[in-house]
């Protein structure tokens, strides 16, 4: 195929380029019918997210999405629906992130006035029994004493806390789905846990258990992207802890670091090296989401982050061995589009359900990124079939880069026309191919609109095989991910495979996966 052509055929679709359909009905297959989910664990260890926050009070502009502003939030109707959703997406336990807030309640207190229309069912008691109906297990919340913003230091705070720890065991203890409590102190792990927080979640661990025994205490505190994990003090301030559960915010989408993931994986091996000496479960608490605006602004919205990005979360946990996966935010960043109450970022919130129910399904694609993500998948090509420039070869080299643009193992493509060709030095049964590049606006490094395979089996006449439309996502202000494309079904006896693609930016490539096998 004369190369003139070519370019006429790439300038033809990106005129034609338009935002993806989102498909409606998760999990149907080409004939429209509903296929049986699976909703087991990886075969490759993988864990599934298990666990999120529920949120009742409205705070501030970030959750615009996650909990409107305009609408009863109260509603033991929304609630129940909410958790059912949740657990069929896998979900078994659920935290509060408050009970009250500005001081009044969700619940029916005696301490404080009401939240919700006193003639309907409380929202926490509605949750609840909703939870108990799907076998899902419920950390209490023991705030807000006051509001977001509670200062354990202050001596009121810690009072009340105490007393609504004390009326929502007398009203909650025996019920079926009481799990636990969540103690909400979320105090920073920078450089070590600081006295007056340690001092703060024992005394709530204390109350708990003189209260509720047997019920488990849970705490979420943020920074360990600012740890000192070689000073003395840090392993022995958490040492100190009555609590259960340690579940780390993994601050991906709070952006700590302009590239978190790498270290993040790091940072987990550390942890998991620390608990393995606590009597303390260890878990993750992966952030979905990033920001509309700025990051880390009460005045920015929370929304969905693209699932690669969480995957890749989830195999950095999974890798290092933490006991569970949860996230502080599943409710109004991964809805399902089938919902009668949907939350979340219009379109961007049903896609990442879809991508995420799809990666429990065991979808070929989500298994063949994982997979990449894990450093297990084989490639079928080998460096010296590479025609071309010598660093071009690198994309056949077997080895995959990280969330990071000076990670030597990308191979950049400046702005323009590409293509690179594979001679797989005899007829070889081409069935897939995966490409994996690099998203990150802030560098101006994205993806090209749509990338093209050839086939040929003398090297001069060329096939067009398959034409592929890259990924897209637009909440990309602010994080780097790596998208995976496949081509499949390809199902032909060839020598050569070319790939061509017009880039509107700068596009970082690692690796060019020919008949890729997971090891």
């Amino acid at each position: 195929m004369k190369k003139n052509f070519l370019r006429l055929l790439l300038s033809f679709s990106i005129m034609l380029v338009t935002l993806p359909a989102v498909t409606i009905c998760a999990g149907n297959d080409a004939s429209g019918k509903q296929k049986k989910e699976k909703t087991e664990a990886s075969d490759l260890g993988v864990k599934p997210i298990t666990g999120t926050w529920i949120n009742l009070a409205y705070k501030d502009v970030r959750n615009k999405y996650t909990n409107p502003q305009s609408f009863d939030n109260t509603d033991p109707e929304l609630w129940k629906a909410k958790v059912r959703e949740l657990s069929a997406m896998g979900i078994e336990y659920l935290v509060f992130m408050e009970v009250a807030n500005e001081g009044k309640a969700y619940y029916p207190s005696k301490l404080m006035p009401w939240w919700y229309d006193k003639d309907k069912q409380s929202p926490v008691e509605s949750i609840l029994d909703e939870a108990a109906r799907h076998n899902m297990r419920i950390f209490m919340s023991t705030g807000w004493a006051k509001d977001q913003d509670d200062n354990l230091l202050d001596p009121a705070i810690k009072q009340r806390q105490l007393q609504m720890m004390e009326e929502l065991a007398a009203l909650y203890k025996n019920h079926k789905a009481f799990y636990g409590w969540y103690l909400p102190v979320e105090d920073c792990l920078c450089p070590i846990f600081a006295e007056h927080a340690v001092q703060s979640a024992n005394a709530l661990t204390e109350k708990a258990k003189a209260l509720t025994p047997g019920k488990k205490t849970l705490i979420s505190p943020y920074g360990i992207g600012l740890s000192e994990f070689d000073n003395p003090e840090y392993e022995k301030q958490l040492a100190k802890l009555k609590v259960d559960i340690i579940a780390y915010q993994d601050e991906v989408g709070c952006v700590r670091d302009k590239f978190m993931l790498p270290r993040l994986k790091k940072t987990w091996q550390r942890l998991r090296d620390i608990h393995n000496r606590l009597n303390i479960e260890m878990w993750a608490n992966c952030e979905t989401f990033t920001w509309e605006q700025g990051t880390n602004d009460r005045t920015s919205a929370l929304i969905p982050a693209a699932y690669p990005r969480l995957l890749s979360q989830q195999v950095a946990a999974s890798a290092a061995g933490v006991d569970k996966i949860i996230s502080f935010m599943f409710c109004g960043i991964i809805e399902n589009p089938e919902s009668n109450y949907q939350l979340g970022q219009p379109v961007w919130s049903n896609k990442v359900y879809n991508d995420y129910m799809d990666w429990k399904s065991r979808a070929e694609y989500w298994q063949l990124a994982e997979a990449a993500f894990m450093e297990r998948l084989a490639n079928g090509a080998t460096a010296e079939m590479m025609s071309g420039r010598p660093e071009l070869k690198a994309l056949l080299d077997g080895r995959v880069a990280e969330e990071d643009s000076k990670d030597t193992r990308w191979v950049k493509f400046g702005k323009g026309y590409h293509e690179f060709v594979v001679d797989l030095q005899k007829k070889t049964k081409l069935q897939k191919a995966v490409l994996r590049m690099l998203n990150y606006n802030l560098d101006g490094i994205g993806m090209p609109l749509k990338v093209y395979l050839f086939t040929s089996s003398d090297g001069k006449e060329y096939k067009l095989a398959s034409i592929k439309d890259a990924p897209h996502f637009p909440n990309n202000k602010h994080d780097a991910w790596i998208e995976s494309l496949l081509f499949d079904r390809l199902d032909e006896n060839v020598r050569y495979v070319k790939v061509a693609f017009e880039a509107p930016q700068q596009v970082y490539i690692d690796e060019f996966f020919v008949n890729p096998v997971i090891r």
